[in-house]
């Protein structure tokens, strides 16, 4: 490994599907930047959220940890969290920002954090010097067709102040990526951390004129498209800075697209969001570093986003906590070596608190939906959209999915068998909390368009 340490960028898409990119098979979405990044990195294609929906899934990716084990699983009731709730991110926890942070990084957050709104519950406590964005979903807002759940107005939060209520969403993209480039410029001398959230694919989509007119996949493409854009801004800016063979790119999805049949794709998986058919769970994952990682891979080993919390950890020489459990693995040999195998004997699939499948090597046992236990085995590579049951021909690889199925329940529970786990760790709460913006009834929906007049212009 590199004796500098590289600059980290880790951009993360909201709801972006298996299928909608075009190295990952897209025909409809035009993905040019992320295409070229797939090309001189390393694309991935068994790689997983924690979770198929936003909170548990980010949570999980920040600490390393599937959702339960860090209170995750579930939120009040609540499968993600809302604005104004009393509860987040345990304050104690460890983020990959703080990991970064204590070997000298400077570390930023840009969009969608959705760990929780409170002030305790913040990026800025838990390791990132600077946040710009929106806290939660792009939904959770005064948008028109979200009127009856009286949302207050959509925050954008500067650090820990609301800097403007119900922000123009056609400009976002473009106001975040114009923050990037300023963060890459300040901090071209220091080894630096941006974490990109972005807004898109999550609906509402928001997009400005000119990407809905090039699309050919309505106003789905052109958020697709504009965060390819926003990708080749940034590897624009890493070249005019000459960052860019030192820089590590990793690019990635919360969860699968919920939009299926309205432009979406998580082709060739079965499923969506909300869902542990991989078509909910299963996500693109790119990763590019051109001092270090070979071009026109594809990896195929098994891994998780839980896994950037030790892997970011080892490039960096931060170290792990030893006083907690953690799960993610360090896959740095599964970016440099073909022939490297992944560390992870099995990965379970949990929706909120309920294990619902686990996956050891190729196999997939299915084993609970819609509060029914179900009998279900699929060979994943040969069978990825999940259509061929073979639970009737091998009975002894399923008594020993079931084992650590069941070893994996002593750890972190499993509500759908009442078993509570001997491993968790309790979410952060608070009391009397406070939604960061006020409802009013007259507030107007939009404000006025942001002036783009100082954006970035790309080269070449």
């Amino acid at each position: 490994m590199k004796t500098k340490k590289p600059n980290i960028i880790l951009i993360n898409c909201d709801d972006l599907g298996y299928g909608d990119l075009g190295c990952y098979g897209s025909e409809l979405n035009k993905t040019p930047y992320i295409d070229t990044l797939a090309n001189e990195g390393i694309k991935f294609s068994d790689f997983y959220m924690a979770s198929a929906v936003c909170s548990p899934s980010r949570g999980a990716m920040l600490t390393g940890c599937y959702p339960p084990r860090i209170g995750f699983g579930e939120f009040d009731g609540r499968a993600v969290l809302f604005p104004g709730q009393g509860c987040g991110l345990n304050p104690e926890e460890r983020t990959i920002a703080t990991q970064l942070k204590s070997t000298g990084y400077s570390t930023k957050i840009i969009g969608k954090w959705h760990c929780g709104d409170q002030p305790e519950f913040l990026p800025t406590r838990f390791g990132f010097d600077e946040y710009f964005g929106i806290p939660f979903s792009n939904d959770m807002g005064r948008q028109s067709n979200y009127v009856p759940q009286r949302f207050p107005p959509l925050p954008l939060v500067q650090n820990e102040t609301v800097v403007q209520e119900q922000p123009d969403q056609r400009a976002l993209t473009e106001r975040y990526t114009a923050e990037a480039c300023n963060f890459f410029e300040h901090h071209k001398e220091d080894p630096f951390f941006l974490y990109f959230a972005h807004m898109h694919v999550h609906v509402p989509i928001f997009v400005p004129k000119r990407f809905l007119e090039n699309s050919d996949n309505g106003g789905y493409g052109a958020a697709v498209e504009e965060i390819d854009w926003s990708v080749g801004v940034i590897m624009d800016k890493l070249d005019q800075l000459g960052l860019r063979g030192n820089t590590l790119i990793i690019f990635t999805s919360d969860n699968g697209s919920r939009a299926l049949g309205e432009g979406g794709s998580n082709s060739p998986c079965r499923g969506n969001k909300g869902k542990t058919w991989e078509g909910g769970m299963r996500v693109p994952c790119i990763m590019r570093w051109p001092e270090v990682i070979a071009a026109g891979q594809n990896n195929t080993e098994l891994s998780t986003a839980m896994d950037f919390f030790a892997t970011l950890s080892h490039i960096s020489g931060a170290q792990l906590p030893d006083d907690r459990v953690i799960d993610s693995k360090n896959i740095y040999p599964l970016m440099i070596d073909t022939s490297a195998k992944s560390e992870m004997e099995y990965f379970g699939y949990y929706w909120r608190d309920e294990l619902q499948a686990i996956r050891c090597g190729d196999w997939k046992l299915q084993l609970w939906r819609d509060q029914c236990e179900v009998k279900e085995l699929y060979n994943l590579r040969e069978d990825i959209g999940e259509r061929n049951n073979l639970y009737s021909h091998y009975p002894d690889l399923i008594v020993e999915m079931e084992g650590k199925a069941q070893k994996l329940r002593q750890d972190i529970g499993d509500t759908a068998k009442g078993i509570k786990g001997k491993n968790r760790r309790l979410k952060g709460t608070v009391e009397n909390p406070n939604p960061l913006t006020v409802y009013r009834k007259d507030y107007p929906y939009i404000i006025a368009e942001y002036d783009l007049a100082d954006m970035p212009v790309m080269t070449g």
